[in-house]
């Protein structure tokens, strides 16, 4: 909570029950949702009030309560793209498949550990073959789904798609549930910088679109995504496009035994200066094995403190999220959709590699791109 710039005028305290005149404290989440008057005097009061004033947050997000700027009447967006509820039902996934520790409660459990999130597992060979049999499942899924997208198509429907190829190959998707997110793809429109949730928003002519696809097979997450046009685009957001595929590839190819994660970032940010973007900074790139998110973790932008080298045996990902304008982003009370600060577009590219002892190999590369490096 914070202190209300109000509080000099005597707001009357919404605690229920609350003997005390005025208010102090604003809750977070009304901040987020733009709803005013919400204050306590206290941290105290506050928690003694939270079942019943949480229902103000469920009013204010209800698709009760139709909006043309979409299921948060009060939120002010900082584009043009817009929620569009309510979210279909969760999709259901077969008993006989493995699903990872988060799968029913939404707690990753096993990234919980200091030592996962500090030192990078070294795969032995068995390990590496199902990595690579995730990521070339994972890949198949990603190109299916982009192969629907068009203007009419909703971000819903290739939800709907992803998780029903994921669940032919006898995977998970990785997404879904993963601290409560609800759905089995991430789909990040325009503005929209990672973690969109699919909904029922039809895609547009001259939109771009990214998906994030990961899944978990027998044991291990792959993890990729790809930004798209949607139909004819301007030049400015396919040189946005352009940038940040360069950004990753230029990135990968100089990932082998030896080199140090910090260097990513100072290879990748005069790239897209050059080109006049920005370099997302509140996202990194991140281990990925039998956890979803682990070691190691390291940014994208130059003059960052990420620490270690690398070596053979590791699995991560190098994930560029790259603006046309300013590198700020914000949250819509979805708590999960990250967006420009400015409403400017933004892509993002991502691959899982692999460090052999001489280079590095690109799980997730597509059929014609190249695998191997150097």
């Amino acid at each position: 909570m914070r202190t209300t710039e109000a509080a000099a005028a005597e707001v009357p305290c919404t605690g229920v029950d609350c003997p005390n005149k005025a208010g102090k404290l604003e809750c977070p989440t009304c901040i987020k949702l733009g709803i005013k008057g919400s204050v306590f005097c206290s941290q105290e009061c506050f928690k003694n009030s939270w079942k019943t004033h949480k229902q103000l947050h469920t009013v204010a997000t209800s698709s009760a309560n139709p909006s043309a700027d979409g299921p948060w009447p009060f939120f002010k967006y900082t584009g043009s793209v817009r929620a569009v509820y309510p979210l279909s039902p969760r999709r259901p996934v077969p008993d006989s498949i493995p699903k990872p520790d988060y799968w029913k409660d939404g707690i990753p459990k096993s990234e919980r550990t200091g030592d996962v999130q500090r030192n990078p597992r070294i795969l032995n060979e068995a390990e590496i073959e199902i990595m690579r049999t995730s990521c070339r499942l994972g890949r198949e899924v990603l190109e299916i789904a982009a192969a629907a997208i068009a203007p009419g198509v909703t971000t819903d429907e290739l939800d709907r798609i992803v998780h029903e190829e994921t669940i032919k190959r006898g995977a998970y998707p990785s997404p879904l549930n993963y601290r409560d997110f609800p759905k089995s793809v991430c789909t990040s429109v325009n503005e929209v910088i990672c973690h969109g949730i699919p909904d029922q928003r039809k895609l547009q002519e001259g939109d771009i679109v990214n998906l994030d696809i990961s899944l978990y097979y027998k044991g291990f997450h792959s993890d990729l995504n790809e930004t798209y046009a949607v139909g004819k685009i301007d030049d400015e957001s396919q040189k946005l496009i352009d940038t940040t595929r360069t950004c990753l590839d230029e990135a990968i190819a100089m990932c082998k035994p030896g080199a140090l994660f910090r260097d990513i970032g100072k290879l990748i940010e005069p790239i897209a200066k050059a080109n006049g973007c920005s370099v997302v900074r509140s996202y990194t790139a991140h281990g990925v094995n039998q956890n979803f998110h682990c070691a190691p973790t390291f940014p994208h932008y130059a003059k960052n403190k990420a620490w270690g080298a690398m070596k053979p045996g590791m699995t991560f990902t190098i994930e560029p999220m790259i603006n046309l304008g300013t590198w700020h982003d914000t949250h819509w009370p979805d708590n999960w959709t990250a967006v420009t600060q400015d409403g400017k577009r933004s892509a993002q590219f991502e691959e899982t590699l692999l460090i052999t002892e001489h280079g590095c190999e690109v799980l997730t590369a597509r059929k014609d791109r190249r695998r191997f490096y150097p």
